[in-house]
């Protein structure tokens, strides 16, 4: 009867330290899937905010991009640990961004492209979005 109640406690504490590792494991795959989830999202909207407004312009004294149309503007702010769109705060801390206009990185001004880079926290992901320019961009 000893032995057995000795063998059933070592299964149990085994069951519990592999229950213990599996449940570690998890926790870890629920974060990268949120971390990977913020970073998808913020890559689909600035998708359809690229290809949905004439304008963009980035201005560095602010840390503001600003999309415009004739009826309607969006602002992202950037901060050092998450950004702002409009009321919308993600929470993803950026490590460089990077803008664009016709090819060329430009520090400010009018943009048509975008490269950011995610910190460490987010695997150092890039996101690079850009847009057809039509001829008003090129137009003064």
């Amino acid at each position: 009867m000893i032995v057995v109640i000795i063998l059933t406690s070592m299964v149990v504490g085994l069951a519990f330290s592999v229950l213990s590792m599996v449940q570690k494991h998890m926790s870890t795959i629920q974060e990268n899937l949120t971390k990977n989830t913020e970073i998808n999202k913020l890559e689909e909207v600035l998708w359809i905010d690229f290809n949905r407004y004439g304008n963009i312009y980035y201005s560095s004294n602010k840390q503001q991009l600003i999309f415009t149309s004739a009826l309607k503007s969006t602002t992202y702010t950037f901060f050092t640990d998450y950004l702002t769109r409009e009321l919308d705060t993600i929470d993803i801390a950026t490590k460089e961004l990077t803008f664009f206009f016709d090819g060329n990185k430009v520090p400010n001004g009018t943009i048509d492209a975008i490269k950011l880079a995610t910190d460490k926290n987010f695997q150092n992901q890039l996101i690079f979005v850009f847009k057809h320019n039509d001829a008003t961009q090129f137009m003064k």
